[in-house]
């Protein structure tokens, strides 16, 4: 039996890959792959490595998660060393730890190998720090994206009614849903906000609002989009830096 390294891959530029996940990469006789991460990573592998995508886009799946859990499966039994390339990190709204378990049921060994979440990088490449000394000491990491099949939200918000950073990620499509739901628990309405399209890749795009502007400004921005809700956004207009203005 092979081993599976579920490996992240940074939020888009490439050269935010680990060294480790660079490694890995390079060394790999399969390499299991989804939408977000960079093709040109696919370009570091070696001779004869074999490449399954199992991408996923809103309302459109590659595979279901399960079916993909047992293509991994399936490749540690026939390769010796198995890469899961995921966006981001593996373990922020990956779904790395689903494929983890499924994986030790089977007695297959496994690694994480930690990939820069696009939570923290992508708004700081578009001048936006997630906390800073006199405006906010914290910041909360909110899924976007949550199961149609579901009655009720899942998210809490009535615990975002402090002045937390609050950054959604997969969430471009819910965006009017959730300044709706911001506004609801007490957020005024010209709280900032910024959408940021892309991000950490030459084609980022960033547009700044308020809760109540945000949706007509940014709703036809492209996938994938991170969504920052917090007064650090005011921040941007001295901190951007890496988009062409």
């Amino acid at each position: 039996m092979g081993k599976v390294y579920l490996t992240g891959a940074g939020p888009g530029d490439i050269d935010l890959l680990t060294v480790k996940a660079l490694r890995a990469v390079e060394q790999a006789d399969v390499i299991i792959y989804d939408r977000l991460a960079n093709p040109d990573i696919l370009l570091q592998t070696k001779e004869g490595c074999e490449f399954i995508y199992v991408g996923k886009e809103d309302s459109h799946h590659t595979l279901p998660q399960e079916e993909i859990n047992e293509v991994i499966y399936q490749s540690a039994l026939k390769y010796k060393k198995v890469v899961r390339l995921k966006g981001g990190d593996p373990l922020v709204f990956g779904r790395g730890g689903e494929e983890a378990i499924y994986l030790r049921e089977r007695g297959i060994e496994f690694e994480f190998i930690p990939g820069i979440t696009s939570a923290i990088a992508v708004p700081e490449y578009a001048g936006i720090p997630v906390t800073h000394r006199g405006i906010t000491v914290s910041f909360r990491v909110v899924t976007g994206h949550e199961s149609k099949n579901k009655d009720q939200s899942q998210i809490p918000w009535e615990n975002y009614k402090s002045d937390d950073t609050i950054i959604f990620l997969m969430g471009l499509h819910r965006l009017k849903y959730i300044c709706k739901k911001l506004i609801e628990i007490g957020k005024p309405e010209d709280y900032p906000v910024a959408v940021i399209s892309k991000g950490t890749t030459p084609d980022e795009k960033t547009v700044v609002g308020t809760l109540e502007t945000i949706y007509a400004k940014a709703k036809d921005l492209p996938t994938p989009g991170l969504i920052v809700v917090g007064e650090v956004v005011k921040l941007r207009e001295q901190l951007s830096w890496f988009e062409q203005e």
